[in-house]
This record gives C-alpha cells, sequence and structure tokens, in this order.
C-alpha cells in the first residue's frame, strides 16, 4: 500500500513539475512582451522628440556623398572653356581638363546639343575622376583619371544601337515635307533628301501635285526598340511628271561617298538652284519696281520670302569674303566658290555658327538664317549669283555635273546599284 501511495505521489510530482515549468514560462514570455512593448514605446517616443529630430536633421544635413555627378548640354556660343569654368574645380584642374580634350581628334569642334557628364570625388583635392562626351548618338568618349593626377586615358565607346534599314514612298499631295511628315519620316531626313535634290529641283516651282517619292534611309534603335537617331540615305527617287529622279548612295573611294544617278553620275553640280528650302519665289531676277525706293530698277537676284529663322544654305563649297553689313542687303555673305562663280545671301535675321570672313563652307552648310534686315519690306532672302564678276540669273543658270563614273568604276557602281534594287524589292514585299 505504501509503495503504491509512494509511485502515485511520483506520478503527480511529474505532472506537477510540467504545470508549473508551462506557468514559468507563460509569465516570462508575458513580461518579456511587456518590456518590448514599452521599450517601442520609449524608442518612437524619442524619435518623436522635436530636438532630436532637429539634431539628426542637422547633422544629416551637414554630409554629403562622396561622389556626384554634373551634367551639361552645350548650346550655341559655348566653348570647351566656357562649359568648364561652370564647374566648381579649381583652375588648375579645369586646365587639365581643357588639355585632354583638345588633345582628342574627334573633339575639335564643338556642336550644339553635345552631352557631358562629369563626375567628383568630394575628398579628392583633384575632384574631376571621370568624364565623358558624346560625339553623336551613338558614341561617346569616356575620360578616367589616371593614378597620375594629371593625366586621363581614353575609351571610345560605341552605344548598343541596331540599325534598321527603312523604306518609305507616298504621293505629294500637298508638300513634299508634309507629305513626308505624315509618313513619319524624321525632319533631318526630309532636309538631307531636299539638300540632294536640291542640285537639279526647286522645289517650289518643279513639284505638282500627285508626283511622288520612294526612299530608303538608316534608323538606329535602343534596346527597347526606339528610334535614337537617324542615318544616311541609302536610295532616293522623286517622281516629277512621269519622270524618275533616282539617286542611289556609293562609295567610289575609301571614305569618298556621294549620290549617283542610275546612269553613273554624280548629282553634285558646282551649285545648288535654291540656297533655301520651303521658300517662295517672291521676286526674280530682271526690271521691277522697287517696293521701298518706289522707281523701277533692275533686280540682280532672286527673292525667297520665307519665315524669319529659317535656314539659308550654302549653295556650294567655298570660302566666305565677307560677313557682315551689306547697307541696302542688310546682313549679308558672300562666298567665293570658284574662279568663276561667286553668291550673295543678303537680308539675314543672323549668321551662322562659325560664319566669318576668310571662313571655308560646304555645301548644304547652314551659313545663317531669314530675316528683313537693311530694305526690306519682309522676311527673305535675296540671293545673287556672280558669274566671271557679273551677276546672273541663277535660275536660268546651267551649271556643270559632277563626277562621271567610268571603266571599273562604272562596273562597281552597276553591282551596287543592283543590290539596292534587290533590297528595295525587298522592303516593299515586306509592306505589301
Amino acid at each position: 500500500m505504501k509503495i503504491f501511495k509512494l509511485e502515485l505521489y511520483k506520478e503527480y510530482s511529474i505532472f506537477f513539475w510540467i504545470i508549473l515549468v508551462g506557468i514559468t514560462g507563460i509569465l516570462i514570455s508575458t513580461i518579456y512582451s511587456t518590456n518590448k512593448t514599452d521599450q517601442n514605446k520609449k524608442i518612437k517616443s524619442s524619435l518623436n522628440n522635436i530636438y532630436l529630430k532637429k539634431s539628426i536633421q542637422e547633422i544629416t544635413r551637414n554630409l554629403k556623398p562622396r561622389y556626384t555627378s554634373k551634367f551639361y548640354v552645350s548650346k550655341s556660343g559655348d566653348t570647351y572653356e566656357n562649359i568648364l569654368k561652370k564647374l566648381d574645380i579649381t583652375n588648375k584642374e579645369k586646365k587639365i581638363l581643357l588639355q585632354t580634350i583638345l588633345n582628342e581628334k574627334s573633339l575639335k569642334v564643338l556642336r550644339i546639343n553635345q552631352k557631358f557628364t562629369f563626375k567628383f570625388d568630394n575628398l579628392s583635392t583633384s575632384k574631376v575622376v571621370e568624364f565623358k562626351i558624346e560625339t553623336d548618338k551613338k558614341n561617346e568618349i569616356v575620360f578616367s583619371k589616371k593614378s597620375v593626377e594629371n593625366e586621363f586615358t581614353s575609351k571610345k565607346i560605341k552605344k548598343n544601337y541596331s540599325k534598321k534599314l527603312v523604306y518609305k514612298e507616298t504621293i505629294i499631295t500637298d508638300s513634299l515635307y508634309k507629305s513626308a511628315i505624315n509618313l513619319g519620316i524624321k525632319p533631318n531626313v526630309i532636309v538631307e533628301f531636299a539638300r540632294l535634290y536640291g542640285f537639279q529641283v526647286d522645289f517650289q516651282r518643279d513639284i505638282w501635285k500627285n508626283d511622288s517619292f520612294q526612299i530608303i534611309y538608316e534608323e538606329f534603335l535602343n534596346e527597347k526598340n526606339l528610334v535614337i537617331d537617324t542615318g544616311e540615305i541609302i536610295f532616293a527617287n522623286l517622281n516629277l511628271q512621269d519622270t524618275d529622279l533616282q539617286l542611289y548612295k556609293y562609295e567610289y573611294e575609301k571614305n569618298k561617298i556621294d549620290y549617283f544617278d542610275e546612269n553613273g553620275k554624280s548629282i553634285k553640280k558646282t551649285l545648288m538652284k535654291t540656297p533655301i528650302n520651303g521658300a517662295r519665289l517672291s521676286s526674280s531676277y530682271g526690271k521691277r519696281k522697287h517696293p521701298i525706293l518706289g522707281y523701277t530698277k533692275m533686280h540682280t537676284g532672286t527673292d525667297f520670302a520665307a519665315p524669319t529663322g529659317t535656314p539659308i544654305m550654302a549653295s556650294g563649297d567655298g570660302k566666305v569674303t565677307k560677313a557682315g553689313w551689306c547697307g541696302g542687303g542688310g546682313n549679308c555673305v558672300k562666298i567665293k566658290h570658284n574662279s568663276t562663280y561667286q553668291t550673295v545671301y543678303a537680308h539675314m535675321s543672323k549668321f551662322g555658327r562659325g560664319i566669318k570672313k576668310g571662313a571655308r563652307v560646304k555645301q548644304g552648310q547652314i551659313i545663317g538664317y531669314v530675316g528683313s534686315t537693311g530694305m526690306s519690306t519682309g522676311p527673305h532672302l535675296h540671293y545673287e549669283v556672280i558669274e566671271n564678276g557679273k551677276k546672273i540669273n541663277s535660275q536660268k543658270l546651267k551649271l556643270p555635273s559632277g563626277k562621271i563614273l567610268k571603266g571599273k568604276d562604272r562596273k562597281k557602281f552597276e553591282v551596287n546599284k543592283i543590290k539596292i534594287d534587290v533590297l528595295k524589292s525587298n522592303l516593299i514585299s515586306k509592306i505589301n
């Protein structure tokens, strides 16, 4: 009987201890949770303390990141020197950066809308550790500082873009420009198209309703398949009153590219027929009653009415002999093209970048913008052609043709032309 009671007591004692341990655990957990809740409340209360907040703000306000960057896009009138002047660095460092840029041949000319990015180490005395300059929308040059503080290494980087050939065609119902824009063709491609045909076509008088055009040109797309830039025109055809004017891009010598018709003749002539796009012929060469002076006199040029600010192009390669005030002609530019021809562009609102006496210009280069300076009743370009010292009618001028491909060059061109025609057929079949 005693043994039985002893065993029963042992069993109950084990059960008792289990209950006791459980109750103890619950008490400890409750106390811990209560303490933790109290601690969180105290921490939150401390963080909400207005004096602590002010202290934290004051401390963080004075903290600066070690590395910072500055982005800049070049504007008209900028130079590398005045871009660097905007940086918060020493004059010594500015001189080093300027010399580094000028040593890079591809950066000799600063263009508008070039993108600059400068990276600074704010703990270093020579702050700029890296900078990059976008040479065009597809390429950039990155300059990285060597261990030697006064030297940078340069690396040309080609951005990850893909090239796509685009074919477009349409009937001209209003104007070439509007018809092209409606097709989604970028303005710079349209301007280049007009420049190519500017040697033989007057876009104001030669194009009629229901004429048409075809074009193949390059587009560059980024990783998101968005068009970032456009490239060169590969093929163009302008159909005027059922007559085709076809142009094929062809590299006739290494790095020498021109556009040739189907017979292997270059479309480039000595002077462009019209040095301005989208303008209206407002006054031709010959005798007329002067709009300001009131009497009849010889009008020795051709006037093209256009909105103020419309770009004016050099009608041919040459050297600027005058860029300044020409009395009644207002702001004007005179260009000597060769021993035979000179051209004059008057009433400009302003001159193109870099246009001054002695400057060399290329055919199609912007030399100024339409205005109404001098003796003028409204915005227009007064354009003169001088042949052997005599002012002549530019619209009746018969100009010599450019390069004519012969022999082996002609055979190579014919092969190139066939390839482009096949490419055109393939692009058209994809549309249809």
